[in-house]
């Protein structure tokens, strides 16, 4: 009988793991080119054209610190590439940033005319129960991480849970 339990308290942590894992990716803008002055202005365009959003993903700004930063913006400073007044700026490479929220978020490059030369990225971000699978693979470098979204704390909390109730059934 106890080991029956331990079997199903097992699999209750191992189904935790994986409903949190499943839960956000994380995407290097830009995949292999990272976040620079791209090739053409609309290089980071197409690199949103196949990827789905969700509230929880992370977006990994990979550039050389002093050489570009990632700067959150209004709609209208991403349209007109104004670089004052930014909802928030990251200064050193790579930069981590967890996309908290629905609706479409703007980041831009805030040196010289990167953004006018094209080092810009809208996304639009849907909650996690009405977008379809990622188009693009996510990957995971290495860097400092944001802090979690309500979202992936709930998750984070069931798990918590989850293994709680495994414990107090194995005693």
């Amino acid at each position: 009988m106890a080991r029956q339990i331990s079997i199903a308290a097992l699999f209750v942590v191992l189904a935790a793991v994986v409903l949190q894992s499943t839960y956000a990716a994380t995407y290097t803008v830009g995949n292999s080119t990272g976040w620079r002055v791209p090739p053409n202005t609309d290089f980071y365009d197409n690199w949103t054209d196949d990827t789905n959003f969700v509230v929880g993903d992370i977006l990994v700004f990979d550039f050389t610190t002093g050489q570009h930063d990632v700067a959150g913006a209004t709609e209208t400073a991403y349209d007109a590439c104004t670089t004052t007044n930014a909802i928030f700026t990251e200064t050193t490479g790579p930069a981590r940033i967890r996309l908290n929220t629905t609706g479409e978020h703007y980041f831009i490059c805030t040196f010289s005319n990167h953004c006018a030369s094209g080092q810009k990225l809208k996304v639009e971000v849907q909650n996690s129960t009405t977008a379809s699978t990622p188009g693009s693979s996510p990957t995971t470098p290495s860097g400092t991480s944001s802090p979690p979204s309500s979202a992936s704390s709930l998750v984070a909390a069931l798990s918590l849970v989850l293994m709680s109730i495994a414990l107090v059934l194995l005693c």
